[in-house]
């Protein structure tokens, strides 16, 4: 009678799930939400984009030809619309980004301490952030109405004729600019806020022992320390300037005379109004790139100063 008869005894075979893929395969499965939107809401879209860039689309027709850089230089070298609605961008973000740094700065220097009434005036400056924009812009609209508007009847009280805000040219930008300004502000005051709280207060008791007052406390000690926090407000600020919509196709329609006609009322036009799909696509590109050399400049600046 013949048999195999074992020599020795085998190996076990090591389990395919593995600690290290078992980490591998968690960690996947954490960040798959995030990727997943990613790649379905930016990249996604930001490739059909560039694709509705280069060529001729026409929403109505359905027909798109492939035209190359043909939309680019219409845009940059024959469309004298462009560069006036370039300038009316500018012009907002650089009334815009200022005037609301500079009043969420002073709202934080004024709320960051307990005290009273300090919960409700954060909680009163903040409301509007959470507010419908549609429903902020459509009541400021009504307030900065000609005679009618509550605003130029509290200025009549005391003899002042004001003027027909949202329809005159000289005015109209200014006033679209400080409606933003009150409707973001509480945003960047909570920001500040924050980054105001996490200073140590030894710093400004060691500067206080050694003579200094409350200005030079804020210019020596402060506000170097709020450096960085000040860069992400200014950036965010200014990529949001320029991504305005809602308020001025709700209050002014990029009127009058096209003297609120920004970049990205300019574009909806174009897609929506005018059923460009190809144009305005090239349009959201330049708009894309703009917005992308400000973020990396002001950080470059902010690098370059605190090296």
């Amino acid at each position: 009678m013949t048999g195999h008869i074992r020599t020795g005894t085998t190996a076990p075979r090591a389990p395919w799930l593995t600690l290290r893929r078992r980490e591998m395969f968690e960690g996947w499965l954490f960040v798959s939400p995030t990727l997943i939107g990613f790649l379905i809401f930016f990249l996604g879209p930001l490739i059909a984009v560039i694709i509705y860039s280069l060529s001729e689309w026409n929403l109505l027709s359905q027909q798109m030809t492939y035209i190359g850089t043909a939309n680019y230089q219409d845009a940059l070298t024959q469309n004298p619309d462009f560069w006036h609605v370039i300038r009316n961008s500018v012009i907002f973000a650089a009334g815009l980004v200022p005037l609301n740094m500079t009043l969420a700065l002073a709202l934080a220097l004024a709320l960051c301490r307990p005290g009273r009434g300090v919960v409700f005036f954060r909680t009163a400056f903040f409301a509007p952030v959470v507010t419908s924009a549609v429903a902020w812009a459509i009541v400021w609209k009504f307030l900065l109405q000609g005679e009618a508007g509550a605003v130029n009847q509290m200025l009549a009280t005391v003899g002042i004729d004001g003027p027909n805000w949202l329809r005159e040219p000289d005015w109209a930008m200014a006033a679209v600019i400080v409606t933003r300004v009150l409707k973001m502000v509480g945003l960047n005051m909570i920001l500040y806020i924050a980054a105001l709280q996490s200073i140590p207060r030894d710093y400004e008791e060691a500067a206080r022992l050694e003579g200094a007052g409350n200005w030079q406390i804020f210019r020596m000690v402060t506000w170097p320390l709020l450096a960085p926090s000040t860069l992400i407000i200014m950036v965010i600020t200014t990529i949001g300037s320029f991504k305005v919509f809602d308020h001025i196709y709700l209050m002014t329609g990029g009127g009058p005379e096209n003297g609120t006609l920004v970049l990205a009322f300019y574009i909806y036009e174009q897609a929506f109004e005018f059923f460009n799909v190809g144009y305005a696509s090239a349009l959201a590109m330049i708009m894309f790139a703009i917005v992308l050399v400000l973020a990396v400049v002001q950080i470059m600046l902010r690098q370059k100063g605190s090296a």
